[in-house]
């Protein structure tokens, strides 16, 4: 092979890897780990503030038919907890165990706790 086959090569592969694009997540997670990690880290975002965040995000998910990954629901639930709207965290945290039923024994307990 001379030099300028090799080159003619080289510039084809480089072509065909730019072509190639990245696989598409299973689940639209948007920014939830980052408000999941700034609410743990203590932020000084309100709950209201990090509800309006997550609401946008299932606003998208659903815009772009996507799902939403595991503990997305019992999170705002647990948001919902905080700002006292029961009838919000009961919803969120059945919606988590329909979604994801390995959840159920875990969101059952926080259920339970919610109505205490």
């Amino acid at each position: 092979m001379n030099n300028a086959s090799r080159i003619i090569a080289v510039a084809s592969l480089g072509l065909l890897g730019g072509c190639v694009s990245q696989p598409q997540s299973l689940y639209h997670w948007n920014a939830y780990q980052d408000q999941v990690y700034a609410h743990f880290q203590g932020d000084n975002s309100s709950p209201q503030e990090q509800v309006a965040a997550l609401e946008a995000s299932l606003q998208e998910a659903r815009a772009k038919d996507r799902p939403l990954p595991p503990g997305f629901h019992a999170h705002l639930g647990m948001l919902y907890a905080e700002l006292g709207k029961a009838d919000q965290v009961h919803q969120e945290f059945e919606t988590e165990k329909a979604l994801f039923p390995e959840s159920a024994p875990y969101m059952d307990l926080l259920l339970n706790n919610a109505k205490k």
